[in-house]
């Protein structure tokens, strides 16, 4: 038998997650290295998965079928529930590899930069902070995504789909921002408001996605999503079209929230306003990637006639998404919730490329959902280590803060420019391929979400003006530079923006099979240019 490695890499954080937790209450700097040296030792694991992935193994021509099977390697198959017929299946393709990588990637400086958050409150506080539970709790995050991104059988998925959301109220409840101004009682009250919304908003949609596994079993007979595939590319399996549409409809909701997609994102900038820095990241760049992920693993490949039907309604929540995230942005007055709508406006991008139904279009989604993670994460570290040294999440009570902090203030812009999408940096490439694949096919939409563009360069530059620039505020005159754990979160971050805006190439190599995959079991080309190339 060869070795699990896609197990393993799952299996690892979820050890380490149980080794952290055990750790003596008084080690909490021991907890701290070993949740260190575990996602190091993940993201080890990760790289390998990258190296044994074959990107050309995961053409479609190299399939059987007409337009069938799907591109899956390293796959690991076990039976497990067999009175179910449920079998713990993994498999890769290059969209998961991709995702997978940037889960890996991102914890360690998750980890680091919340080195202090769970760190005991002052004498004679109210709340007791579990160190050791707070980075357990971002392993166990972590090994849920990862396994979630490796699962092809739809039951598996959906139990970790779903089992991440206790570690993720916990995180978000238990942890908050210690950023407030009302007190430490109307503090929790606000964090234990946006944990419970964030658990019965994704509850909400968990529920309706179990009635739609269930029946898709019920239909199909199996939860196995090679099976299905194929079963369905050969016409062994047929779906009437109201059943189709019906179960579509119930995984499409539940993926929606946990993207999240207009009008189901309320929960969003509650969750990342409360959370601290590293979890608001564990939140936007990690865990609701599962969401547009599965869109284009379950919705796509499961029901390509229900996608396609419902591919009119989805474009314009998406598009209502990136102008109204955009819109609120521009007017918050709260850094956090800045960067919350400006991801709902990012999110809508990501499933506006996954519903053009282009090659362009979904090749730049997937790039959107790894550069969205890398350019989130390194703004809104940065910005927890502004809010750390203030005390504050409010923008009015910043000015100047480059004059006093550069390497802050020059960190911060880069992470700005970059969420804003500016050319060279990662971001530029995926909103640049997916507005050409969604006005290949649907113009008019097309061109409306450029407007994003525009409102994404108000609301960044103005958060930077505001904040960094004009005179230096009494409050910020003795504020410290970013400290060497810092530095060691952010460079990494700010290198991968810069070389994988210069040069995307590795990344497409990996993802390009695998959308070409999926366009094939949708049964979509490409549209002709409108006008033919000049010879």
């Amino acid at each position: 038998m060869s070795f699990p490695l896609l197990t393993a890499t799952a299996l690892l954080p979820a050890l380490g997650a149980v080794a952290t937790a055990a750790v003596p209450a008084r080690r909490r700097t021991a907890a701290k290295w070993l949740a260190l040296v575990v996602s190091l030792a993940t993201l080890a694991l990760a790289i390998v998965v990258l190296v044994r992935f074959d990107p050309d193994g995961a053409l479609p021509h190299s399939r059987t079928g007409s337009g069938g099977g799907t591109p899956f390697q390293l796959t690991e198959s076990h039976s497990w529930i067999r009175d179910f017929g449920v079998r713990y299946e993994l498999g890769v393709d290059g969209i998961a590899v991709a995702l997978i990588g940037l889960t890996a990637l991102l914890m360690p400086f998750i980890v680091l930069a919340g080195w202090h958050d769970a760190d005991p409150l002052e004498t004679g506080s109210k709340r007791w902070r579990p160190t050791q539970g707070f980075f357990a709790l971002i392993l166990a995050v972590e090994a849920m995504v990862i396994i979630s991104f490796e699962a092809t059988d739809v039951f598996v998925f959906y139990i970790f789909f779903e089992a991440m959301l206790i570690p993720m109220y916990f995180l978000i409840g238990g942890f908050g921002d210690r950023a407030h101004s009302q007190g430490e009682e109307a503090a929790s009250t606000q964090r234990s408001y946006a944990a419970v919304k964030f658990l019965l908003y994704n509850l909400a949609g968990g529920l309706i996605m179990l009635a739609a596994v269930i029946g898709l079993y019920v239909v199909a007979g199996s939860f196995s999503l090679q099976e299905i595939v194929q079963a369905r590319a050969d016409g062994s399996l047929t779906m009437a079209t109201s059943t189709e549409r019906w179960l579509f409809l119930g995984f499409f909701f539940a993926f929606a929230v946990k993207a999240p997609l207009w009008p189901l994102h309320t929960w969003l900038p509650n969750a990342m306003q409360e959370s601290t820095a590293p979890v608001a990241v564990l939140v936007t760049a990690v865990v609701d990637k599962v969401g547009t992920f599965a869109m284009l693993r379950f919705c796509l490949q499961l029901f390509p006639e229900a996608s396609k039907w419902a591919t009119p309604v989805i474009l314009v929540l998406a598009l209502i998404s990136i102008v109204y995230g955009a819109l609120l942005a521009v007017g918050q007055r709260d850094i956090k919730r800045l960067v919350a709508y400006a991801s709902i406006s990012h999110f809508g991008f990501i499933v506006m490329g996954i519903f053009a139904m282009t090659s362009q279009g979904q090749s730049g989604a997937t790039l959107y959902m790894v550069n969205h993670g890398i350019s989130t994460a390194a703004l809104m570290l940065v910005a927890g280590f502004l809010i750390s040294r203030r005390g504050s999440r409010l923008i009015a009570d910043y000015g100047g803060v480059q004059k006093v902090a550069p390497v802050l203030a020059g960190t911060f812009l880069i992470g700005g420019l970059a969420t804003l999408s500016l050319p060279g940096l990662a971001p530029f490439v995926s909103e640049f391929l997916v507005l050409v694949g969604t006005f290949t096919r649907y113009p008019v939409i097309g061109i409306i979400a450029t407007l994003g563009i525009v409102l994404a360069a108000l609301y960044t530059l103005v958060l930077y003006q505001r904040t960094m620039t004009g005179p230096v505020k009494p409050e910020i005159s003795a504020m410290p530079d970013l400290r060497v754990r810092e530095v060691l979160v952010v460079a990494p971050l700010i290198v991968l923006l810069v070389f994988l805006g210069v040069y995307p190439k590795p990344l497409t190599d990996i993802v390009n099979p695998a959308v070409e995959q999926t366009m094939s079991d949708v049964h979509q080309k490409d549209p002709k240019p409108a006008v033919e190339a000049v010879k």
